[in-house]
């Protein structure tokens, strides 16, 4: 038998609808996934068959073969083992229904059945509304995430039983809401602010300036001073988000899975200060299926390189691009991503030491020449030279 479910892939910081078919064939028993799926989708088989026995299901004794479309598109993550465990109890008739073809389906399932979260969910209810769904159902700790888009229902869930009785009619869960306002308000606190600074008059001077118009900035001083105190807290003078910034900043860090549980809506602007060890992959994103970097999860934000000289110089490079266009594009043979990375860039550093190397040999060529001139001046030359030096 066949049978056919919705999820979900990404692909960027967006997302496409992704058609889940079973089918059950006589034959030996096997299990084969198919559609370009990565590790964690392959190993999806064995999390789906322990999920269904240790629920209470029949896993079925027969050649099962899961085919994730569109097949040219890499499939990533455990996201697709609630559709694929859905898919197969459709296709053995235990669960039927118009909700079955009504709703995306996605969610990691442990061992015992239960529900973990996953990646990207609001990037994924987005899809659901332009695919004209009823909603999507996924686990309830990424309910508040995908309820932020508005005009669907997010269904949140804990266990594969109870997606599986909502789906056959026999459960009825509440839709997650959320009030926009309320949430926009209270993520847009800040832990410091900028008023906290005392003193450097010409630095925050410089920075209101530079805030203001969006500028880029870099501050040198001794180590000490208060640059990276000042630094963190540029942000706090940023004007504040808009909404669709908010989504947009939301959705790179939620398909990151750096998004915090207890936040479903980003509402502040980001800070972001990497190592000066950084790769120019883990500054701009990278890796086989490219992955946001430091400059797009800093974006509508603040990126800040501390100690700028000791970042390696194909680094500093390769920032060209996002700074002048706002946006990175990361090629690869499989397929070419652009993210957006529209960000202020402060950068600080230390008094260059070569500063008073190069006053000394300039000091020392002016000596040499006019001693040249008039060798009796020598001495009184190098005496004044000497304690110049000290």
């Amino acid at each position: 038998m066949l049978a056919k479910v919705f999820s979900s892939a990404l692909i960027g910081i967006d997302a496409i609808l992704v058609d889940v078919e079973v089918d059950l064939a006589p034959g030996l028993p096997a299990f084969a996934t198919v559609g370009l799926p990565d590790g964690a989708v392959k190993e999806s088989k064995d999390r789906v068959r322990a999920a269904l026995k240790n629920s209470g299901y029949d896993f079925p004794a027969r050649r099962i073969t899961a085919n994730l479309a569109p097949a040219d598109i890499k499939k990533e993550g455990a996201a697709y083992d609630l559709p694929i465990s859905i898919g197969i109890l459709a296709a053995t008739g235990v669960i039927k229904g118009p909700r079955l073809h009504e709703y995306i389906l996605l969610g990691e399932l442990s061992l015992d059945g239960g529900l973990k979260s996953i990646r990207g969910a609001l990037s994924m209810a987005v899809a659901a509304k332009r695919a004209g769904l009823t909603g999507l159902i996924l686990p309830a700790e990424n309910a508040p995430e995908a309820a932020v888009v508005e005009g669907i229902d997010v269904v949140g869930a804990t266990s594969l039983a109870q997606v599986v009785e909502f789906l056959s009619g026999r459960l009825s869960i509440e839709p997650c809401r959320v009030d926009l306002q309320a949430l926009f308000t209270s993520g847009s606190e800040y832990g410091e602010d900028f008023s906290e600074v005392k003193g450097q008059e010409h630095a925050k001077r410089a920075l209101e300036v530079a805030a203001s118009g969006g500028h880029n900035i870099l501050m040198i001083g001794p180590p000490g001073s208060g640059k990276t105190m000042i630094a963190r807290r540029i942000p706090t003078i940023l004007p504040q988000m808009s909404f669709e910034e908010a989504i947009e900043t939301t959705k790179i860090f939620s398909v990151s899975g750096m998004l915090e549980k207890e936040r479903a809506l980003l509402a502040v602007r980001p800070f972001r200060a990497p190592h000066h060890t950084i790769s120019d992959v883990g500054l701009i994103g990278g890796g086989t299926t490219p992955k946001p970097g430091e400059v797009s999860l800093a974006h509508n934000g603040v990126l800040f390189l501390d100690e700028l000289p000791e970042f390696k110089k194909n680094v500093l490079e390769v920032l060209r691009q996002p700074l002048e266009d706002g946006k990175v594009t990361i090629s690869r043979s499989l397929l070419s991503l652009t993210y957006p990375a529209r960000v202020m860039l402060v950068a600080a550093m230390n008094p260059w030491r070569c500063v008073n190397l190069s006053l000394l040999t300039r000091t020392k060529g002016y000596k040499r020449r006019q001693n040249a001139e008039n060798p009796r001046r020598r001495q009184s030359s190098q005496q004044a030279l000497s304690r110049f030096v000290a």
